[in-house]
């Protein structure tokens, strides 16, 4: 069966779903604290334990993904992520909660994977910037309104956002009747799994870009847990009010996906990713000394231009670099680190809370932010003068378009 773009919005599905998991429920975390009787420190883990959940499994699924049929691996994702979200609507206990939510991140970790990895089968060259474009649009769409989603459905219950998730039992069997299955079959006697991912990370390039999936992960998750507490604490906002601010930083990432293809005919994919982490770095960092709806605002969209950037390039580089015979494995290992930054970014910047306040939590991740901006620009050179033949390629491609 011929690949065609409503495959490839299958796929966008999948990942706004997938992108959903966490932020959905951010601007609802300050509602939970009383009926789950438990503190601000604590409803936390309900994101942290998912994301951790998450990265321990895309390992797991990374290790049989590119001997494995992918829809073998994506449908039962989709079943476990929507029987999760099922569950935990009729549960009031926080270690329960706790327990269906690391349960559900398995479901996460394929459906993060999984489209990236058949956008790999089936997009090369600069293509593959095109199709992850578009993925990168849906997580800038879950971004808008996954935490509206949150927000609006808060008002009838703490507890209601929960039933966003059922939506993906039905696009399972839309997987299942209509996706056609793009692993190219192959002698898989010499593969290692997983192990193979780890020894391509011996590659500086592959290394570094994986680190940088977890550095704006990160940085993305110091926002969407921390400022609904700034909002509320500071400003008096609830969470519906908390969603819609943090709505506008989707908004520049949808403007910025479309041109990152423009910018990266012109300059280096290495320098686009700095540039985004400058941004994302410099608007974190002014939010602790700026207290004015204003100027929240404005920074949000500073915010989502530079995540835009950055992750859309992050995701199309790894795609470039990776070896294809062990591509499933890096990509797995790719995801599990995007979680690891989501699922620490509570936990690290929560223990500053714990011993400073909010105000030091911004400077803390937006220095962080600053940082990873400069080590990336002071690497443009290796990836230049690395010989990365199909990076090359793909910018002459997209500059003959």
């Amino acid at each position: 069966m011929q690949f065609k773009n409503t495959h490839l919005l299958i796929l966008c599905i999948t990942t706004f779903f997938a992108m959903a998991g966490g932020s959905l429920l951010a601007p609802v975390l300050p509602d939970m604290v009383e009926p789950l009787k438990t503190t601000s420190n604590e409803v936390g883990l309900l994101i942290s334990t998912y994301a951790i959940s998450t990265a321990i499994f895309a390992l797991v699924i990374g290790h049989f993904i590119d001997r494995v049929n992918r829809k073998k691996i994506l449908v039962p994702c989709l079943v476990i992520y929507g029987l999760m979200g099922l569950i935990s609507y009729f549960t009031s206990d926080l270690q329960l909660l706790l327990i269906l939510r690391f349960i559900q991140g398995i479901g996460v970790a394929g459906m993060m994977s999984l489209p990236m990895l058949v956008i790999a089968d089936v997009y090369k060259d600069h293509k593959s910037l095109y199709a992850m474009n578009k993925i990168s649009l849906a997580l800038a769409i879950g971004s808008i309104s996954a935490p509206l989603i949150g927000g609006g459905l808060a008002n009838f219950g703490w507890n209601y956002p929960f039933l966003f998730y059922i939506l993906s039992l039905p696009l399972a069997f839309v997987v299942m009747a209509f996706l056609p299955e793009t692993r190219v079959q192959r002698d898989n006697d010499d593969q290692k799994g997983i192990l193979d991912g780890f020894a391509a990370l011996r590659d500086l390039r592959i290394l570094y870009t994986v680190f940088l999936s977890f550095a704006v992960f990160f940085i993305l998750y110091s926002v969407l847990t921390y400022i609904p507490f700034m909002l509320k604490n500071a400003l008096g906002y609830t969470a519906k009010e908390a969603g819609l601010i943090l709505a506008f930083q989707g908004i520049a990432i949808m403007l910025m996906v479309p041109r990152v293809k423009t910018l990266a005919s012109k300059h280096s994919t290495i320098l686009i990713i700095a540039t985004g982490f400058a941004l994302d770095g410099l608007a974190i960092f002014s939010i602790s000394f700026i207290y004015s709806i204003a100027a929240v605002l404005l920074l949000m969209l500073l915010f989502g231009a530079g995540f835009g950037l950055a992750q859309t390039a992050i995701d199309a580089q790894i795609i470039q670099v990776a070896p294809s015979g062990s591509k499933g494995g890096v990509l797995s290992i790719h995801n599990t680190m995007k979680y690891i930054g989501q699922c620490l970014a509570p936990i690290v910047l929560g223990i500053v809370l714990l011993h400073f306040d909010l105000k030091t939590v911004f400077i803390v991740s937006g220095s962080f932010g600053l940082l990873v901006a400069l080590m990336t620009y002071l690497m443009k050179n290796f990836f230049e003068k690395s010989g990365d033949k199909q990076i090359k390629k793909m910018k002459v491609s997209l500059s003959n378009q």
